[in-house]
């Protein structure tokens, strides 16, 4: 995943389901993987993740949702972010990349 950024992993989480999509030059990429997947669009929300340091930033453009009450790139609730922030730390947290 590390493939194209190399620093970062942009990735979509499907917080119902607990999976994601990660890697690639757009949140959007993981986002249609996911809904290919059966995923339901209410359910993703988009986030980088910085293995090296293993932080999460909660920024994409796929999150600005009135619908759900999130009008910014940043997701605005607690809660989400909470989830993805779970979701993405079990599923590629931990990881230490080999440094070259």
């Amino acid at each position: 995943m590390l493939q194209t950024l190399r620093v970062y992993i942009k990735v979509a989480v499907d917080i119902e389901k607990g999976i994601l999509a990660g890697g690639g030059e757009k949140h959007a990429f993981c986002e249609a993987a996911l809904l290919e997947d059966g995923s339901r669009q209410r359910d993703i929300w988009g986030a980088d993740w910085t293995p090296f340091d293993q932080s999460i930033a909660y920024e994409s453009i796929i999150n600005i949702r009135p619908s759900q009450n999130n009008r910014s790139m940043l997701i605005q609730a607690p809660a989400i972010r909470e989830r993805v922030k779970k979701i993405t730390q079990e599923l590629i947290g931990g990881y230490e990349p080999e440094i070259r």
